[in-house]
């Protein structure tokens, strides 16, 4: 729900009396209907919630008090079942409502007059939602942000329902604010707008300004008899859904999944899966705790705004934050301020946990000032860590093909059940994802890994757990907002930097068992994925380098730079341990094959000499070309056209011999030397902290190139 979006021309404000006293609570006296309009919300129709669904909202209030506060669906059907009437008629408005429209589209089609009708049908299904009330509008705005699989005319109608709802009468907005707070109007705002500035599905906004410190604010109202009704349309859902995955077969429990999204509309509960979901949009008091908590995680990161919570002036029913002024993310069309919120959603689903499942173009505004906006935290949900370490793992394993590790993954993560065929499994996967993941990382978006997921998921009884299916709306949501403006944008491949620097940085056991199984696949150090994950990790913009005029990464010196900057940390230890070790196996390499040249140059000028010892075997020559490889990484030198990093190496294995012209691949090394140069001009560049550590390495590497030889000469001793 849209909290605060300003008008082009601000409703004029009501100035309350100063507050000489404090009298006791009063009625006002009534006042004329507030209606929205120019100066208002932007509608000028009836409230069409009152009007089709009236009877739902005042049957509701007789009976909110029997309902219970946290989701409990046995507790809702016990007071629904005590009213079967009420659920007859209610039924019997939603299947007529629909009914009548998909019988509008099937006449339509068979007159061949779809297209014309085409956004006709869309107005009306947009006033059918509306009259159908809370739930039905929650859902749509929950699809009204994938411009790719909504068409356009849809989209524009159903975005009209993000805060473009008729108001429910202001003068019982005021008799609520008044009723919760326990004083008069005018002993809490100096001023408050006559009309609503924003009217949604559970609530309106108004625009105030605090007596006791007057600061703006905007004060939110929740609709009265909106829990009940809503809890109704949960009950109806709740039984069709059931009928639904019995009719189908459907392997996803889909009771499950709307549980989960009807628990955002109640309080904060834990289910079996792990995951708890705090999405209190019926109680503010904890919308307003999970925007303190979301403040105090994000609020601190560049050119984000989480705006204030007044906690102590908040009630269940009334909602009172600091004031924003902005745009819509959805109409400036900033790109810059997408990749934003990409790195926030990323820092509130993998880092922290806590993330915001509602990122909808009514939720996310442009300051002013050009910063990131979020607003109304009443759905909420928290990833608790062996699931977050489950997604990266599985983002990896899919962009590195390593489909065998994803089918692990999908039972990690709940998607699979544990007693599927991971080897027919595997099969599968390689065929659904391969078409996909060979466009490349920057060419893969969750449109098209759900749509290939989907021909399979019935055969091996995929099932979606009911805490993914939020975390996938939330990244879906997101991409369908970047996507409104620029077709070709994919979240996975401004996703995936981020998710490369967290496996490199990230100090948890599952992720550095998957980074060790993923470099050292076969038993044999894989150097391209290394090199992959350091150049993707790159590309992601930590909150320092959050700047419009960020520095040209595409420049050598710049990204010898960021991988030295990044190694030398503590936050890069694990790979530095990791380049030293594999570097230390290379030196020794060279060393055995600088003193095989040696002795064979010697042996050579001698007649009767004895003959040299054997030439470097395998392992050794893979490790002194790894040398090589790291190396030119570290340096960020582009190999030349036609050449490959250890030319005596490669030639020889094209004859399919073993053995390596020793020599010629010392000489190689030597040759290149010059090369790495640019590494030490950039050292004057780094942090002290990270010259410090760079000068500690000599030691370090010395001490690791002796251990080796001291063991390699005492193997050779036994054998």
């Amino acid at each position: 729900m849209l909290l605060l979006r300003p008008l082009p021309a601000p409703a004029p404000r009501v100035r309350a009396k100063p507050a000489a006293r404090r009298p006791p609570p009063r009625r006002r006296p009534p006042r004329p209907r507030a209606t929205a309009s120019a100066s208002g919300v932007g509608f000028s129709e009836e409230d069409a919630f009152t009007r089709s669904s009236g009877y739902l909202f005042e049957e509701g209030l007789s009976a909110e008090g029997e309902l219970p506060t946290s989701y409990d669906i046995k507790g809702i059907a016990a007071v629904y079942r005590r009213r079967p009437l009420l659920v007859l008629r209610r039924s019997l408005q939603i299947g007529a409502s629909f009914g009548r429209w998909f019988a509008l589209r099937y006449l339509d089609s068979v007159n061949e007059r779809a297209d014309d009708m085409f956004e006709v049908r869309a107005a009306q299904l947009r006033r059918i939602l509306l009259e159908l009330g809370p739930a039905f509008v929650k859902i749509a705005q929950a699809v009204s942000s994938r411009p790719d699989v909504i068409p356009p005319a849809y989209l524009d109608e159903l975005s009209l329902l993000q805060d473009r709802i008729a108001p429910f009468s202001t003068d019982v907005a005021f008799d609520i604010i008044e009723k919760e707070l326990a004083m008069p109007l005018d002993m809490i705002f100096s001023e408050i707008s006559p009309q609503p500035v924003a009217a949604a599905s559970l609530g309106q906004v108004y625009q105030a300004r605090l007596r006791s410190n007057g600061k703006l604010v905007a004060v939110k109202v929740q609709r009265p008899g909106v829990q009940a009704a809503i809890s109704l349309d949960i009950f109806i859902l709740r039984f069709l859904a059931g009928v639904a995955r019995k009719a189908r077969k459907l392997n996803t429990n889909l009771q499950a999944v709307l549980d989960e999204w009807a628990s955002s509309l109640f309080r904060r509960f834990t289910l079996n899966t792990g995951i708890s979901h705090l999405m209190q949009e019926m109680d503010y008091r904890e919308e307003a705790r999970n925007g303190l908590k979301f403040r105090e995680l994000y609020g601190n990161l560049r050119d984000v705004l989480v705006p204030e919570m007044y906690l102590e002036q908040t009630r269940r029913r009334v909602l009172i934050m600091e004031w924003v002024e902005g745009e819509r993310l959805s109409e400036v069309r900033d790109q810059y301020l997408v990749e934003v919120g990409v790195y926030c959603s990323l820092s509130q689903l993998l880092e922290y946990g806590f993330y915001h499942a509602d990122p909808h173009p009514g939720n996310l505004l442009r300051t002013v000032d050009g910063k990131l906006a979020y607003l109304d935290f009443g759905m909420m949900g928290e990833f608790r860590q062996e699931l977050r370490d489950g997604f990266i793992e599985a983002c990896l394993h899919l962009v590195n093909r390593d489909f065998d590790g994803l089918a692990k993954d999908f039972i990690t993560l709940g998607l699979l059940p544990a007693t599927a065929q991971k080897d027919d499994v595997t099969k599968a996967l390689t065929g659904v994802f391969e078409s996909a993941v060979n466009k490349g990382v920057q060419n893969i978006s969750f449109g098209d890994l759900s749509g290939n997921l989907g021909q399979t998921m019935y055969k091996f009884k995929f099932q979606i757990p009911s805490y993914f299916s939020l975390v996938i709306r939330s990244l879906a949501v997101l991409e369908g907002i970047a996507i409104s403006f620029n077709p070709n944008y994919k979240v996975l491949s401004s996703s995936y930097p981020w998710i490369a620097r967290k496996v490199l940085t990230d100090s948890s056991p599952n992720l550095r068992s998957t980074l060790n199984t993923l470099l050292y696949k076969g038993g044999t150090f894989q150097i391209d994925r290394l090199e992959s994950l350091l150049t993707e990790s790159l590309r992601a913009r930590s909150e320092q380098s959050l700047v419009r005029n960020q520095e040209d990464s595409d420049s050598s010196r710049y990204a010898i730079k960021q991988v030295l900057s990044f190694t030398l940390t503590e936050q890069g230890s694990f790979v530095k341990d990791l380049l030293l070790q594999e570097i230390s196996k290379g030196l020794d390499a060279l060393g055995v094959a600088t003193l095989n040249s040696v002795t064979s140059a010697a042996a050579s000028r001698f007649p009767f000499a004895p003959s040299p010892s054997a030439s470097l075997n395998n392992e050794e020559v893979t490790n002194l070309r790894n040398l090589y490889r790291l190396l030119l990484l570290l340096s960020k030198t582009p190999q030349k056209e036609n050449s490959s990093p250890a030319r005596g190496y490669e030639s020889t294995r094209e004859k399919g011999d073993d053995s390596v012209d020793d020599f010629s691949l010392v000489l190689n090394e030597i040759r290149s030397l010059p090369e790495f140069l640019p590494v030490l001009s950039v050292i004057p560049e780094l942090p002290p902290e990270s010259q410090q550590q760079f000068l500690l390495l000599p030691a370090d590497l010395t001490n690791r190139v002796l251990s080796r030889a001291v063991a390699r000469t005492i193997r050779g001793m036994f054998m």
